[in-house]
């Protein structure tokens, strides 16, 4: 159910004046909703059909800056129009603000009248179609989780986000009681979601003070990523609305256990399981293991989708339950890879080295690329890992920054065959400008260890 409302079912909320906004988005490449406020009766007369926005939106930072070194758009090519085309099926209510509606819209080049290539949605959509083409179909789920604190997003800008209050000041995993204190900000959540057609299961604590985890159910993998992107949205909507913050970013102290988005992954032919085979050890199919080994060999290739920023690495440390060796292990958390479901025709991998910080459109392009270059290879899976990955030998490492996985980006002939060199080179630039912009800023931790001892 990719939304909740058809065309006439607004045409005729808009007639009784029940709707009066559409928020026409698109997905940028940090995984945000980016558009427009239009007003519904010019969306029903022709915006529906298209409206515009800049091209530099799929070309700059998290502060949007605007970069030099995009092929895409540039000072030099004047930084003209994209096309943004409503996809009718997203439309769907936002219950956390007032008659309003959202449209996702794809993104269309203005003169070509082609889909643009580097455009998540996009990029997402033609994995999606390479899976069709080898009979499959893939069912997908993200973990979401975050930090919730005291005082509103402005409060804390003004503070330079210094001494930071989590919500609640114990670890929650689990724990109904503590978990209860955030009911204000974690119910509507929920029940705002549902309304507007995301699948909530529900939330939980997790294993920090003032941390969060939000489950929506499996759906076909471009709906998942829909959901993923508009629930981010809603947090963070819906935690400003009570005078609250939610941040998605992965490691936001030193000392506290960071945020994941985990993502499990099936593929599904005519509706039967493709991962299952009940005579076979854990129940995994040849295309399981196939598809799984090729996640496992071309993992540094993809990390920088799972793990876009130099924050991102922060995570990665041994004991803090996200992973740092790549390896797969049946129902184990401290591998990279988690087999789910062992022997029932829910038998699932989960990819747990995605931070709270990845653009899902992005992530689970990648992981599908990755997982098809194994079906087709036919590439042999080892066999699982037993015991503490982290303490494990003679395996592969997930990249430790980002600087080393921009080069095994830039150097993935894997991924240049999924993607082509042009979507490569434009996300090798994304990480390039992230990398640079760190190495120009000082530190408070250069300051506080070097300003006196020096």
């Amino acid at each position: 159910m990719p939304g909740n409302l058809t065309f006439d079912a607004l045409k005729q909320k808009a007639a009784t004046g029940e709707i009066d906004t559409v928020l026409a988005a698109i997905v940028d490449m940090q995984g945000r909703l980016m558009g427009k406020r239009l007003h519904v009766s010019n969306f029903l007369d022709h915006a529906h059909e298209e409206t515009h926005c800049c091209n530099y939106l799929l070309a700059t930072d998290l502060l949007m800056a605007t970069p030099e070194g995009y092929g895409s758009s540039s000072w030099q090519t004047g930084y003209g129009d994209y096309v943004m085309k409503p996809d009718l099926t997203t439309l769907r209510t936002l219950p956390w603000l007032d008659a309003t509606v959202l449209v996702l819209c794809d993104v269309i080049d203005h003169d070509t009248h082609a889909p643009v290539a580097h455009a998540p949605r996009e990029m997402l959509k033609r994995q999606v179609a390479r899976l069709a083409e080898l009979g499959f179909e893939a069912s997908m789920a993200t973990e979401i989780e975050f930090f919730l604190f005291q005082g509103d997003y402005r409060e804390l800008q003004k503070r330079k986000y210094r001494d930071l209050v989590p919500f609640n000041g114990f670890n929650e995993d689990y724990n109904l009681f503590q978990t209860t204190k955030e009911e204000g900000v974690m119910r509507p959540l929920r029940n705002h979601l549902f309304a507007a057609g995301i699948p909530v299961e529900g939330t939980k604590g997790e294993a920090e003070t003032g941390q969060q985890e939000l489950n929506i159910r499996y759906g076909p993998a471009l709906d998942c990523a829909d959901h993923h992107t508009i629930a981010k949205h809603a947090t963070k909507e819906i935690a400003w609305m009570n005078d609250c913050s939610a941040t998605f970013l992965p490691k936001w102290a030193a000392d506290k256990v960071g945020s994941s988005s985990h993502v499990h992954l099936s593929l599904w032919r005519d509706g039967a399981p493709a991962f299952f085979d009940e005579g076979a050890t854990h129940g995994m199919s040849d295309v399981m293991r196939h598809f799984t080994a090729g996640l496992l060999a071309y993992v540094r290739d993809y990390t920088f989708f799972l793990a876009p920023y130099v924050n991102s690495y922060k995570r990665f440390a041994p004991g803090t339950f996200a992973p740092t060796k790549a390896v797969w292990s049946v129902d184990n958390r401290t591998a990279a890879f988690r087999l789910c479901g062992e022997g029932t025709t829910g038998v699932r991998i989960e990819c747990r080295i995605g931070g709270s910080d990845m653009n899902p459109y992005l992530a689970q392009a990648a992981l599908l690329a990755a997982g098809i270059r194994g079906i087709e290879e036919e590439l042999a899976l080892d066999p699982p890992h037993k015991g503490d990955a982290y303490a494990g030998d003679g395996v592969a490492e997930i990249p430790r920054s980002l600087r080393d996985a921009i080069g095994t980006l830039r150097n993935s002939a894997m991924l240049r065959a999924a993607f082509g060199d042009e979507v490569v080179d434009h996300y090798v630039r994304c990480g390039e400008w992230e990398q640079e912009e760190f190495d120009r800023a000082v530190t408070d931790w250069e300051l506080i260890r070097g300003f006196e001892g020096a």
